[in-house]
């Protein structure tokens, strides 16, 4: 007997737009799928209509895109199994709750918001172990359930746990766990407006759909039970379970957005890479070895199993994720970084600056910028001095630590008088301009200084005669001016 074809399944709900953990998931699932020449499946999660989030699903989708992580059936592609969005497969939820109904696996529950709020509240006061719901609808008369469907009571209906034993699973990353029947609640199956919960709805579709191994979250943890009950209730053998490690910020507790950007599209936007944010998250809960931290998408195929997987929570490191991103912007040629630059410095320099922005002259800054970039975005933020016309800085900066104002005063004048007539090439720029430091007595990183700033109103730029030599001999004797000027009020007279 051949072993059935792996197929697993990332099945998010448009209630939010993609955060880390939620794409590490699928992540997982895909890089699974693809080492073991399986299928990953794409479900949309959408019974829960009065959460959706208008523009998630497009959101959901573009970051899979975004990652390359390609889906085999799913919205946009169809498939075999479809649809694939539960809002549209309701009448097979209809069709297994009433199946569970009719075999004395649920039963229906009429019990209002109410009732259950003042159920916890007692609870809570008798300092009880709290519960989601007492049973009470359990074991009602046909007379009593007439009674509440005669006041136009719509119920929910809710599996029926049983009251003893325990249920047993294998977890492939934690091994075998049992939980006590009693401490589990009777989940609701169906609300009362005839959507499913999660509950129902993941297992009649993974069952329907083939889903072999189930890779998800480890909050899901404690549902797992319920789920093989309900698998077991339905006559169906249940999928393999992993369930993922738990995403951490720094301090140890749960990622979320005060640690940070949370979300995938955020990160994009932010000017990651996707190849180092593909990266960055597979190490999120799984590793090659102990010191192996880069990896090209190929080669996380390739290694990818199931037994790397760790158990304990993952720490969610900026610091690392920009580490990552800056190496991987390094490896790009000049002509790719600066393609994939333009569009960001088309959207955060100045509306002041000139558009459309000119490529020739992108790809000229490139080089200079490649390797101080963390993020594509940085390229605006930090080296706006090659695109904006004015320059905002304070004029202390041109003095560093050492100068006076008559000193660098002196050194800038003299500095715009010999570049008159010297051809900006790089090369040409220090000849003449360590000549003049000579010539004034000064060393030369004195001199190099305040130009420094005078160009690009900052103290650390990239390399001083490659960035005049881009920014042009207009550009930087107008700017040095500019800087004679803001000193010309400290100079003794």
């Amino acid at each position: 007997m051949t072993e059935a074809k792996v197929r697993v399944r990332y099945a998010p709900s448009p209630t939010g737009y993609p955060h880390v953990g939620n794409i590490r998931t699928a992540l997982f699932n895909w890089l699974f799928a693809r080492h073991s020449g399986g299928q990953f499946i794409v479900r949309i999660e959408d019974t829960d209509q009065t959460r959706k989030v208008k523009g998630a699903l497009e959101s959901i989708l573009d970051s899979l895109r975004w990652l390359g992580l390609d889906w085999d059936e799913g919205p946009e592609v169809g498939g075999a199994y479809g649809p694939y969005f539960q809002s549209e497969r309701r009448d097979l939820y209809l069709e297994y709750s009433q199946q569970l109904l009719d075999t004395g696996h649920a039963y229906k529950c009429y019990c209002s918001s109410e009732r259950l709020a003042r159920m916890r509240t007692e609870m809570a006061e008798r300092k009880e172990s709290m519960r989601s719901y007492d049973r009470h609808c359990r074991e009602l008369s046909a007379a009593q359930q007439a009674e509440y469907e005669s006041k136009g009571i719509t119920p929910v209906i809710r599996f029926k746990v049983p009251l003893a034993g325990e249920t047993t699973f294998n977890d492939l990353i934690r091994g075998d766990i049992t939980f006590e029947n009693a401490e589990l609640d009777d989940l609701v199956l169906l609300k009362s407006d005839g959507f499913p919960t999660y509950h129902l709805a993941n297992i009649v579709d993974d069952h329907l759909m083939g889903i072999t191994h189930v890779l998800r979250a480890d909050e899901w943890l404690s549902s797992t039970p319920r789920h093989v009950l309900l698998y077991k209730a339905l006559g169906w053998g249940p999928p393999l379970f992993a369930h993922l490690p738990m995403i951490l910020g720094p301090d140890k507790s749960k990622l979320s957005k005060r640690h940070g950007a949370t979300a995938v599209t955020e990160f994009q936007e932010q000017g990651y890479l996707p190849e180092a944010m593909l990266n960055f998250m597979a190490l999120l809960g799984w590793s090659l070895d102990d010191k192996t931290e880069l990896f090209t998408k190929d080669e996380l195929v390739q290694h990818f199993s199931m037994e790397r997987i760790g158990k304990t929570g993952a720490v969610f490191s900026h610091d690392k994720l920009n580490w990552m991103n800056g190496v991987y912007i390094r490896g790009l040629s000049i002509e790719e970084l600066a393609r994939q630059v333009l569009p960001f410095l088309d959207r955060d320099l100045p509306i002041t600056v000139r558009r459309p922005l000119s490529e020739e002259y992108v790809a000229r800054v490139t080089p200079l910028i490649q390797e101080r970039l963390t993020t594509l975005s940085d390229a605006a933020t930090d080296f706006d001095f090659f695109f904006v016309d004015d320059l905002e800085y304070d004029a202390s900066l041109l003095l560093g630590k050492k100068l006076t104002a008559e000193r660098a005063f002196a050194g800038l004048k003299s500095a715009l008088e010999r570049l008159q007539d010297v051809a900006f090439e790089a090369a040409t720029l220090e000849e003449a301009l360590r000549g003049l430091a000579n010539d004034l007595g000064m060393k030369a990183g004195d001199l190099f200084g305040p130009i420094r700033v005078a160009a690009t109103g900052r103290t650390a730029a990239p390399p001083l005669f490659q960035t005049m030599e881009v920014l042009g001999k207009e550009r930087c004797l107008r700017r040095m001016e500019l800087a004679i000027e803001r000193l010309s009020d400290q100079v003794q007279d």
